[in-house]
């Protein structure tokens, strides 16, 4: 049996777009590039086919990612989260106690997360260490550029 995949609402709507958008409109679109190539001839030395068939490939692979993460899912009822505690859907305010930036995540599922967004994975080293967390909690996190302390300041949904 394959592991739930945490998400939000937002999240699942989200996915479920993207997977209508591929089934339709995208596969529609590599579909005729790769009938445009073809009609160029010899498929041997064809880049233009070549290349429609990765994206092809790469369309079909999206596919399947989405159809499994959505039946896997796990919807997080993000109004029954409290704010006492860190959970996945938590919007958390930190400080970083080495350089005294204050910033703001969501804390999301894997397949949610984009930092530049401010939604950080609950797998991410710093979502793993924030989860259960409350206000003035500290904690120490080995990330990839080396040890830091944050001080969670809010907690909100």
């Amino acid at each position: 049996m394959a592991k739930p995949v945490m998400v939000t609402r937002e999240g699942y709507k989200q996915l479920e777009e993207e997977l209508d958008y591929l089934l339709g409109e995208k596969r529609k679109e590599v579909a005729e590039k790769i009938k445009v190539a073809r009609s160029y001839g010899d498929l041997s030395e064809n880049s233009e086919y070549d290349d429609a068939k990765n994206e092809q490939a790469i369309v079909e692979a999206r596919i399947a990612t989405i159809e499994s993460t959505l039946k896997n899912a796990v919807i997080i009822d993000e109004d029954a989260i409290s704010n006492e505690h860190i959970h996945i859907g938590s919007i958390v305010k930190i400080e970083n106690l080495n350089t005294g930036r204050v910033v703001e995540y969501k804390i999301v599922g894997s397949n949610e997360s984009n930092p530049a967004k401010g939604r950080i994975s609950d797998e991410s080293p710093v979502g793993m260490a924030l989860l259960g967390r409350s206000v003035g909690d500290v904690v120490e996190v080995e990330t990839p550029s080396g040890l830091f302390g944050f001080k969670v300041l809010e907690i909100t949904r």
